[in-house]
Formats: structure tokens, C-alpha cells, sequence
């Protein structure tokens, strides 16, 4: 499937976003040393959290609550205390196997090709070192080095914050982590510890899903003849955000104590990154080594299972008039009111609630692009609700990018037709789609839209 996106997307004229050498523009002067730029990236993919923080703080002047409160309000009592065994060789093993077989590896050039090939002489003491770690509570040293590679997003590529940072493990470090994932995995599946709004790094749970819930919402709200908007909220840096002591705490709380949690927190800390281009060490050109003090990097396997538990009391805060929409750190708020100045009361009394619990877990809302869209049926028109925070108005928009769903105001997916008609007519394939788009091209394009309206109506089809 890889193989195929690559070759779709070189024949589109899509740039490749990882790059070898990446040259920045700071103050209008154009920064090429493959060294000095390495260093600016990762000074400013640590010092980021910072920066957004302190700006937080300047527009916020009350004391938000703890975040443990919201805790203990959406769950009221602490879940049981996870209960975990020591591996088996067998177990090491099918991980081993599980990972793809890549040449590239982490600092120490160990790749998981190499650690495949070298399993049946190394199970066993890496089994004793793997229980070794568990029952101490202690995470090796070692294995908390990790290279960054920033990875083009869109626009102007010598912006710096147009990249993501991707992190690369040791293969040791990936058997360490499975085994910690696997028995958090037990402990949430056994307890219900997930709530149900959140779609993203869960099995059974979808895009479609996620997709479904958010329209059927809408159309439900509709049907019923209720007033009905949605907040669309844009966090900056969600997963780099997330800080330690306040996801230890939240572990805690999960039911993640004793040596298990011991050993989460000797995971956290101490932990040292540096960021490169190139993987040819001959000619790399990486930054300094530097320690991380916040965040669950992308790219590690514990990471997006730590941010799950970290935002899982989110949804809880709202009320029952309300709905949530969580995939990932993409957070979507559905209000609905038979009452037209209830609403405008509870729609504006909602983003309070949720800019305060992101303030209290140190997550920063970006208000400019965080926009409100007010459904309706294609012959009902009124003024739109004014949408407020801290004298702050938030955009109001006739449509919303959701999960690469183009959803406008009145579910007519006309917008989002159009777009995959552009996409089907690239620069590459104009001519041939001036020929062709008035036959199979707009077959295809309504073919869609049919079914597109009608898998929201509860039927499954099959492209």
C-alpha cells in the first residue's frame, strides 16, 4: 500500500517530505550548514512547550483547577491497580516479529533487520534483561536516546514550523516499550478505563467511526427540529505538550502504581534527543545531544497510548445537551438546544469549560483557528451565534475539514466533491481529464456522493 501512495503521489507532483538537507530563513537570512540548522531545530522542538506556555499565561489571569479535580469529578473513584506478569521467551519473540524488517535504526545502528536475524541467539538474555526492568521499575539508560527527523509538512519549507518531528527508537528500545504497551492495553480493555468519544490509536474504532458519530449527530439534531452548532478546536503541539508529573498523576489514578508506575516515570526522565537529516553517517551533519523535559514524542509506541489516558477526562466535563468528538488531539463540540437563548448561554459556557481544562493540563487552544459552525437545513436561515472567550470572538465558518471530510453547514457535500474533482484533475493529468472528466469522471464523482449520503444514513458500502 505504501508503494502504491508513493507512486500515486509522484505522479500527482507531490514533493517527498523527507528531506536529506533543509536550509531555514531566520530574520530574512537564509541558514543552509547542515549542523547550525540541526541545532536550531532541536532547540526549538524543546523549547516550544515553553513558549506557548508563557504566552498561555499572559492571557490567562484566573487560577485554573487542578487537573487531578477533573479527575476525580468525571470518574468520582479511582480504577483497580493494574496487575502485570513477567514475559516469556515466547512472548519476546512474537514481538521480534512483529516489527517490519527496516535497515535504518536508531543511534546505535542496530536496525530491526539485524535484531530479527539475531533472535535465536539472543532471546534468552533479553528475555532476563526485559524482566530484569520490570521488576525493577527502572528503564536503561541507554535506551533513551532518540533521533529526530523533522518531516516537511506544507508551505514554505525554510519555515521551522512547518515541520513535524518524527522519532526514531532503538530496536532494543522498541521490544521494551511493546511490552509496557501490551500490559496497559490489558489493564484499559479489562477496566473500560477509555471513553467512548475518543477514535484515534484504539482497535474497533475508526475513522469512519469517528466520522459517523459527528454526522449522525448533526442529522439526529435536525430530525428533532434542535438547534444545533459545533466547535472545531485547533491545539497547538497536543502530543509535546503533555507534562510528566501531571500524566504520572493521571497514571496513578488509572490504576498504574507501584513499580509499574516507577518504571513509566524512570521512562519519562532523563530521556536526550538530537535531530538529523541524513541517515548516511558519513555525511550527517546531526545537533548536539539534549534532554526533553516535556511531551510523548511521535513516534514512539507508548506515546499516543500515554496521550489517550492524558486527555481521557476531557469529554466528561460537558453536559448532557452536548457531544464530543475526540481523534487524537482533534477535539470537536456538538451543542445542541430546543431553546435559542439557552443555546447561545450554553454553547459560549462549553468553550469556557474546555478552554479551562486545556489551561489547567497545559494545552494551548489556538483561538484564530479554532472556528464555529452553526448547521441548518438548506431553506432556514438566521443569524449565527456569537461565540465568545475573554472578549475573544471565534470565527464563524459555513464549513469544516474534518478527518479530510470537506462537512459544511448544511451536509450538502458539494464542497467536498468539488475538491476530489480538483485532486482528479492534477497538473499532471489535466489533459487527460479534459477528455475523460465528462464521462467516467462525473460517474465516478456522483457514484461517490451516493454513496456517501447514504453511508451516513447507516449502510455500509464497499468502493
Amino acid at each position: 500500500m505504501s508503494t502504491t501512495w508513493k507512486i500515486i503521489n509522484y505522479e500527482n507532483g507531490k514533493p517527498n517530505h523527507s528531506k536529506n538537507s533543509v536550509s531555514l530563513k531566520i530574520d530574512n537570512k537564509e541558514i543552509t550548514n547542515q549542523n547550525t540548522v540541526a541545532n536550531i531545530f532541536n532547540n526549538y522542538f524543546l523549547s516550544i512547550v515553553e513558549s506557548l506556555n508563557s504566552g498561555n499565561n499572559k492571557q490567562t489571569n484566573t487560577k485554573e483547577p487542578n487537573p487531578l479535580s477533573y479527575l476525580i469529578n468525571s470518574f468520582h473513584q479511582p480504577f483497580p491497580k493494574l496487575s502485570w506478569h513477567n514475559e516469556s521467551t515466547r512472548e519476546i519473540e512474537k514481538i521480534i516479529k512483529s516489527f517490519k524488517s527496516k535497515n535504518t535504526g536508531g543511534y546505535d545502528e542496530i536496525s530491526t533487520c539485524i535484531l530479527k536475524l539475531s533472535t535465536p541467539y539472543i532471546i534468552s538474555p533479553l528475555t532476563y534483561i526485559c524482566n530484569a526492568i520490570l521488576n525493577t521499575g527502572t528503564s536503561p539508560h541507554r535506551l533513551k536516546y532518540t533521533i529526530i527527523k523533522p518531516i516537511f509538512k506544507k508551505g514554505d519549507d525554510q519555515d521551522i514550523t512547518n515541520y513535524r518531528p518524527i522519532s526514531l527508537l532503538t530496536s532494543f528500545s522498541k521490544v521494551i516499550e511493546k511490552l509496557i504497551y501490551t500490559r496497559l492495553l490489558d489493564h484499559i480493555t479489562t477496566n473500560s478505563i477509555l471513553v467512548n468519544e475518543q477514535y484515534r490509536f484504539r482497535t474497533r474504532y475508526s475513522t469512519e467511526l469517528a466520522t459517523f458519530s459527528l454526522i449522525n449527530n448533526i442529522l439526529t439534531a435536525m430530525n428533532n427540529n434542535l438547534k444545533i452548532g459545533g466547535i472545531f478546536c485547533d491545539l497547538q503541539k497536543a502530543f509535546d505538550c503533555v507534562n510528566h508529573e501531571i500524566l504520572l498523576n493521571k497514571l496513578e489514578f488509572y490504576g498504574i502504581q507501584g513499580k509499574f508506575k516507577t518504571l513509566i516515570e524512570s521512562y519519562l526522565t532523563g530521556r536526550y534527543q538530537k535531530v538529523t537529516f541524513n541517515t548516511n553517517t558519513t555525511t550527517n551533519s546531526p545537533s548536539k545531544w539534549d534532554l526533553i523535559n516535556n511531551g510523548v514524542p511521535q513516534g514512539l509506541i507508548l506515546g499516543p497510548l500515554f496521550f489517550l489516558f492524558y486527555i481521557n477526562d476531557l469529554p466528561k466535563i460537558i453536559t448532557k445537551n452536548n457531544s464530543m468528538v475526540l481523534f487524537a488531539d482533534d477535539t470537536s463540540l456538538l451543542i445542541t438546544d430546543s431553546n435559542k437563548s439557552d443555546f447561545n448561554t450554553y454553547i459560549n459556557q462549553s468553550l469556557h469549560n474546555i478552554i479551562s481544562w486545556f489551561n489547567s493540563n497545559l494545552h494551548v487552544l489556538n483561538l484564530s483557528k479554532t472556528h464555529y459552525v452553526e448547521f441548518r437545513t438548506k431553506n432556514y436561515y438566521e443569524v449565527k451565534t456569537k461565540v465568545t472567550y475573554d472578549h475573544i470572538n471565534i470565527s464563524n465558518s459555513t464549513e469544516t475539514k474534518f478527518l479530510g471530510l470537506i462537512i459544511d453547514e448544511t451536509l450538502s457535500w458539494n464542497q467536498h466533491v468539488d475538491q476530489i474533482a480538483t485532486k482528479l484533475c492534477s497538473k499532471k493529468s489535466k489533459t487527460y481529464c479534459t477528455s475523460v472528466y465528462t464521462t467516467n469522471n462525473i460517474l465516478c464523482l456522483y457514484t461517490f456522493h451516493f454513496k456517501l449520503q447514504h453511508y451516513f444514513l447507516g449502510e455500509i458500502f464497499k468502493c
